[in-house]
């Protein structure tokens, strides 16, 4: 197989493609009435970036708030209410819908051959329940807004000081959940039911099986986190004793409900991405993926391991100690398969002729993250260092980590892989690697910096680290790390704001793309780019998704095309 750098493509001289999904049907009710997966997976992706976007604005502000000791120019409630909405956004309106509800809408039936999901109109309602949810998620600001943090503790949630902006929140966790569960049940029963012949489970794409253990996932905890809210805001209109002990309830019990799920959650959001680093070392490195079954075990071990970790998160909840010793054990446990990835995807890359492109850049970026985030989960998870370190800044550092050096790496290095496939254009490769190198870098001055902090011991969720509460020695110190992290978090939304840029430039002066600019040998880069409205005029052949002998470069075309000497699968 022949190489060559991707960096700068020709437009090939052919004429482009005029009837796409992008061009099938016209006008904004064919949009927002659609039926097809790969406008309800770009409709998704437009309002999860929207939503990212005032995410990270809340997080600018914190991050403003904490860059000098005393206050600034917020009051504590309102303090409270940024870095709150700031959690709520990014974790339910972004990073758990974001790989499987927007990438994955688009990619996964195309990866099968398939027309569609195997429930279009589920899908769509899908889509608007997310709507519905990040409305009702929104409108809390309006209300005064929520102060008791993304976790919504009782007896905070409850019988707390700002009260009017907890149920729209509820309400909206309660919806955005169903939209998660209708997601999951399609892409399962799609990966069942629209399989073409010769895709056994061992020639799916390691995405495919990254997304059914995030189905099974979202299918069987969401539905505790919908329970829990529910139940919170009968509480909470209705004064029935269930979580606050005002009421005769157990605040316990509500964090046992809450981390039952949301540890699961965490691998809603990470497997996905994970499913994406398998996609994008393997076919950026140029080489068959190394211990294709192990990934791909993996992902369901992931899935199992994360039901049975939460009480983690409660060591120091008067847990008992024997059960605070297994919930250790287990939490070591977890490392195993996620450890088995790492190791596989490096084996890939070795020897491997390695595209330094933009989304290899992001994939490589998630090997160093998220290496990052599992070693510093081990003082987390060993008892002796969690109470010295439990509620300080090395949580909110290691959470990032994952979250954001993880889901969000990830999903951004899986958009700029699948980008020429969605729209049919090339972005600036130059403009790509300048900010990737701004939010690489700035990522790392942010929560670096933050594992000092607390391992200093700095609090999380403090407004104020000057005063009383420590000397000026401390204060000293903690100014100078929260200083050098707000500009780190500045630089990264420099860069993400670039990424922004250049994608968007690149729909109205970007150079037509090839149907297959990187080299990829799943099914989705055999169609042309954008698609096709029925994704495929006839059935796609089935052959090994890894293997890339079978493509060569073509230089007129600027992409990769089948090698004349090479059968293609179900030829003759």
């Amino acid at each position: 197989m022949t190489t060559s750098d991707t960096s700068n493509p020709i437009p090939s001289q052919d004429p482009p493609q005029v009837d796409n999904y992008l061009t099938h049907s016209t006008g904004i009710m064919s949009w927002l009435g659609t039926l097809d997966h790969k406008r309800i997976g770009v409709m998704y992706l437009c309002s999860i970036l929207t939503a990212f976007f005032f995410g990270g604005l809340f997080a600018m502000l914190v991050r403003a708030e904490l860059m000098f000791p005393g206050k600034l120019f917020e009051n504590p409630d309102t303090y409270n209410v940024m870095f709150t909405m700031h959690g709520v956004i990014m974790v339910f309106l972004v990073i758990i819908p974001s790989v499987p509800a927007a990438l994955g809408n688009f990619v996964l039936p195309i990866m099968l051959g398939a027309k569609d999901v195997a429930f279009p109109r589920l899908n769509l309602f899908s889509y608007y329940l997310w709507v519905t949810g990040a409305v009702l998620a929104v409108s809390s600001v309006f209300f005064g807004g929520v102060d008791t943090g993304w976790t919504i503790y009782v007896p905070y949630s409850s019988s707390g000081s700002n009260m009017d902006g907890i149920l729209p929140v509820t309400f909206a966790i309660f919806v955005l959940g169903f939209s998660s569960i209708f997601t999951g049940i399609n892409f399962i029963v799609t990966i069942h039911r629209l399989r073409p012949p010769g895709m056994t489970w061992f020639r799916m794409p390691l995405f495919l099986w990254a997304i059914y253990a995030t189905g099974i996932l979202q299918v069987m905890a969401t539905p505790v986190i919908g329970i829990t809210v529910l139940l919170l805001a009968m509480e909470r209109m209705f004064h029935i004793g269930i979580f606050d002990p005002a009421y005769g309830g157990d605040p316990v019990l509500f964090q046992h409900f809450f981390w039952f799920y949301s540890h699961p959650a965490v691998y809603i959001m990470i497997l996905p991405a994970m499913g994406i680093i398998s996609e994008l070392i393997s076919v950026h490195s140029h080489k068959h993926i190394f211990g294709y079954k192990f990934i791909a075990f993996s992902s369901v071990a992931i899935a199992i391991f994360s039901f049975i970790v939460w009480g983690h998160h409660m060591f120091v909840s008067s847990q008992s100690p024997l059960m605070n010793v297994i919930f250790s054990a287990i939490t070591f446990s977890v490392a195993i398969p996620s450890a088995i990835k790492v190791f596989n995807w490096i084996a890939t890359l070795y020897k491997g002729s390695i595209s330094l492109n933009t989304p290899m850049l992001y994939a490589l970026a998630f090997i160093v993250l998220f290496t990052i985030s599992g070693l510093t989960g081990l003082h987390l998870g060993a008892l002796a260092t969690d109470i010295h370190l439990h509620d300080t800044y090395f949580v909110v550092a290691h959470f990032h980590y994952t979250m954001m050096g993880g889901s969000i790496i990830a999903m951004i290095g899986g958009l700029h892989h699948w980008w020429p496939k969605m729209t049919g254009k090339m972005y600036s490769e130059f403009w790509g690697r300048i900010a990737f190198t701004m939010v690489f870098i700035g990522f790392n001055l942010t929560f670096f910096t933050q594992f000092m902090l607390g391992s200093k011991g700095m609090p999380r969720r403090y407004q104020d680290y000057s005063g009383e509460n420590w000397s000026l020695a401390q204060t000293e110190l903690f100014a100078q790390y929260h200083w050098w992290s707000s500009i780190g978090a500045f630089l990264t939304g420099f860069g993400f704001i670039l990424v922004a840029i250049y994608l968007l430039h690149s729909l109205f002066k970007g150079k037509r793309a090839p149907a297959n600019p990187w080299g990829g040998r799943s099914l989705e880069w055999q169609c042309a780019s954008p698609p096709p409205h029925d994704n495929f005029s006839k059935p796609p052949t089935v052959g090994d998704c890894y293997d890339y002998s079978v493509l060569e470069w073509d230089e007129s075309e600027q992409g990769y095309r089948w090698r004349a000497d090479v059968k293609h699968p179900g030829e003759e």
